[in-house]
């Protein structure tokens, strides 16, 4: 993890050489005086490469300069600036210091300053910094040792005190995205609902209460659709809750996570051809728990509960089988049509105990749960879909905030018609088309009228290219999202 620190901008001397990073904003970016530091000790070489170049500060734009002076191995310059000339913004510069950190590559140690006009964000640059630099290296055997690996960011501010006062929050939040990332990028091997407990309950130590449900204990509450899901594993089945105390007295708000550690399909079997992604599928789960994370470790001022269903959804002899009925746990029954729409399974079932058990404020799902948003979304935004009008637009904002995009669904009676079965209460598909807003219509059959929202994640929790803040793989995407929706319900004094 890099090591993030603050300080003033250093003096460049003919010492140790050293690697600065400078984020611009904009056209004024030659008359600030860190860049005119930057210049002089380049013997003009900055200027000359920046209006050769045709560097403007517009978000996007890099200029690189390698060891333009004795005292200086690299110099790189980073842009935050909308085309439109608008004010510069928290998501731009963290996607700067990302930028900046990823391009600092080949250097162990190196400085991250601003221009003037976005000093005010450089703990935002240090969150961007610390984001990308995420690597899952467990099983490399071999590390590359091509380049040094950037390990400390130094990042200059004239503000110290308030931009360290703001990285407690910052740096809770990456931590809480780096440990939902490590649990995604897990083989499946290795994290099955047993070991996937054991990582949650090691959270007590920084201060979460955990409870697991056991096989016996969900048998017992008549947790038959999470069951039924899990019965062709070997590996049994986990609900796991996670509670975070700050709020006094007040209602919890609760998110639910589903947790399907492989999805083989069951015996509605998924293609060979990237099936090995469906480790990936407990990606709601490592989302509610990275949150949960973030949320102890910055003490926030708030009830949270974090409710995850823990299966695994295997092809065995004892498999559930497609025209099978089981019982949920809010005593509705589902003809199970298709064993390859097992997320909606577990969920249903968790989210009625969560509602029933804890009366929440408010209730949040994430799951990666259809391969129809992908197709409707792409990989830029997730699927919201909501019972409330007020809590929809409250996520909405939460994700444009820090760069997480939602993007609203609909839903409605004639959707939700489609999931009814001729012989049981519902049914687990409906058909191809529309099939994302059908499984929503499914999870809020289990909702009553509790204030509601889903969340399908199935295109952004995982992608094939990197972008300013996350290399390829896992991206932890939501723990950010979600932690900027509780800072507005947190109690203030």
């Amino acid at each position: 993890m890099l090591d993030i620190s603050f300080g003033s901008f250093p003096a460049l001397n003919d010492g140790a050489p050293q690697a600065v990073a400078l984020i611009c904003h904009g056209k004024g970016t030659s008359e600030d005086a860190t860049f005119k530091a930057l210049d002089e000790a380049t013997a003009g070489a900055l200027g000359r490469a920046v209006a050769f170049k045709g560097f403007k500060g517009d978000a996007g734009q890099t200029l690189v300069l390698t060891a333009p002076a004795a005292s200086l191995s690299q110099v790189v310059l980073v842009g935050c600036a909308a085309k439109d000339g608008s004010a510069a913004t928290a998501v731009a510069v963290e996607n700067a210091g990302g930028t900046a950190a990823r391009t600092l590559d080949g250097v162990e140690n190196a400085v991250l300053a601003l221009t003037s006009d976005v000093a005010g964000f450089a703990a935002e640059a240090a969150s961007g910094a610390r984001l990308v630099r995420y690597d899952f290296d467990l099983y490399r055997t071999k590390k590359s040792s091509d380049h040094a690996s950037l390990k400390a960011l130094t990042v200059a501010t004239s503000d110290v005190p308030a931009a360290e006062s703001r990285w407690v929050a910052l740096d809770a939040v990456s931590r809480g995205v780096f440990l939902t990332r490590d649990l995604i990028s897990e083989p499946a091997n290795i994290l099955y609902p047993e070991t996937f407990t054991a990582r949650i309950e090691a959270l007590r130590e920084i201060g979460l209460e955990v409870e697991v449900l056991d096989q016996a204990a969900m048998q017992e509450l008549g947790f038959g659709a999470l069951l039924g899901v899990a019965q062709g594993s070997a590996n049994a089945p986990r609900t796991v809750i996670v509670r975070h105390n700050g709020g006094g007295e007040d209602a919890p708000l609760a998110f639910i996570g589903k947790g399907v550690t492989f999805d083989s399909g069951g015996i509605s079997i998924k293609p060979a051809a990237g099936m090995d992604e469906m480790k990936t599928d407990m990606g709601g789960a490592a989302t509610v728990i990275g949150l949960m994370s973030a949320l102890a470790r910055r003490k926030a001022l708030v009830n949270v509960i974090g409710v995850v269903g823990l299966v695994e959804n295997m092809v065995s002899g004892r498999a559930q089988r497609p025209g099978d009925i089981v019982t949920s746990y809010s005593g509705q029954t589902i003809e199970v049509l298709n064993t390859d729409a097992e997320g909606r399974l577990v969920l249903a079932d968790v989210l009625a105990y969560t509602k029933d058990r804890f009366k929440p404020k408010l209730m949040v799902d994430l799951a990666t749960l259809t391969g129809a948003i992908v197709v409707s979304l792409g990989t830029e935004n997730a699927g919201l879909f909501s019972n409330d009008d007020a809590l929809a637009s409250g996520l909405f904002e939460a994700g444009k905030q820090v760069g997480e995009g939602l993007w609203r669904m609909p839903m409605g009676e004639a959707y939700n018609r489609q999931i009814d079965s001729d012989i049981a209460d519902m049914k687990n598909i409906g058909g191809r088309p529309g099939s994302a807003i059908l499984a929503a219509e499914f999870l809020k059959r289990f909702v009553g009228d509790a204030t509601w929202a889903h969340l399908d994640i199935a295109g952004t929790t995982w992608k094939t290219t990197a972008s300013p803040t996350a290399p390829k793989g896992a991206t932890g995407f939501g723990v950010r999202l979600l932690n900027q929706f509780v800072q507005s319900h947190e109690v203030r004094a």
